[in-house]
């Protein structure tokens, strides 16, 4: 099996074996076939683009087609250990909703975004006057599926109002690498944001 992208490695570690898994949005499969072959995990994959379930049922993934801004309703609470979100928060129209309903059908959830609130990000709309692009957000703003776009302090604030545990945080440039002012100022120099959390009290 080919390394697996450096985000998604993060995310492997988290998952402990034998875990029952859904994956909101989960492109080519790649991922949950890892998590198949070597934590052999059971589950599925949410996927809406028809190129990506063909991947997926290739790699021997259960895969549905569904569109994630129609919720999980399909699913019993509490049917998964874990739900799993890697880089797709900013792309759904109602992100709030989609991580109140993960946690009601998983556990816990694993969440990934890119992170609006790094200096780089800063610079480029202070000194262009135009919406930044990065090797994290690499489309203009005419044509991006990202459409919810946040910061790190954003997306914990809202887990504050909303009665979600952060379990563990994990910030990254865009290589996937982290350093001591990743660590002490997540918000000003991460790049990739990377989530476990879970309803509060649980």
């Amino acid at each position: 099996m080919s390394a697996l992208r450096p985000d998604l490695a993060i995310i492997s570690e988290w998952i402990a074996p034998g875990s029952r898994i859904l994956d909101l949005g989960c492109g080519d499969g790649t991922l949950l076939a890892h998590l198949h072959a070597e934590r052999q995990v059971t589950g599925y994959g949410l996927e809406i683009k028809p190129k990506r379930i063909v991947s997926c049922l290739e790699k021997g993934v259960n895969v549905i087609q569904a569109d994630l801004d129609k919720g999980l309703s399909d699913f019993k609470d509490q049917a998964f250990d874990y739900v799993l979100m890697s880089q797709t928060l900013q792309a759904v129209h109602y992100p709030d909703e989609l991580l109140q309903e993960m946690l009601r059908v998983g556990r816990e959830g694993i969440v990934t975004f890119p992170n609006f609130g790094n200096w780089r990000m800063r610079l480029y709309l202070g000194f262009n006057g135009r919406m930044p692009m990065s090797r994290t957000l690499p489309h203009t703003w005419y044509n991006t599926p990202n459409i919810h776009l946040c910061t790190v302090r954003d997306f914990e604030a809202l887990c504050a109002e909303r009665g979600i545990d952060i379990l563990e945080r994990h910030v990254t440039d865009q290589s996937m690498r982290d350093n001591l002012l990743m660590r002490r100022l997540p918000n000003l120099f991460g790049d990739v944001a990377l989530y476990r959390i879970r309803k509060a009290g649980q």
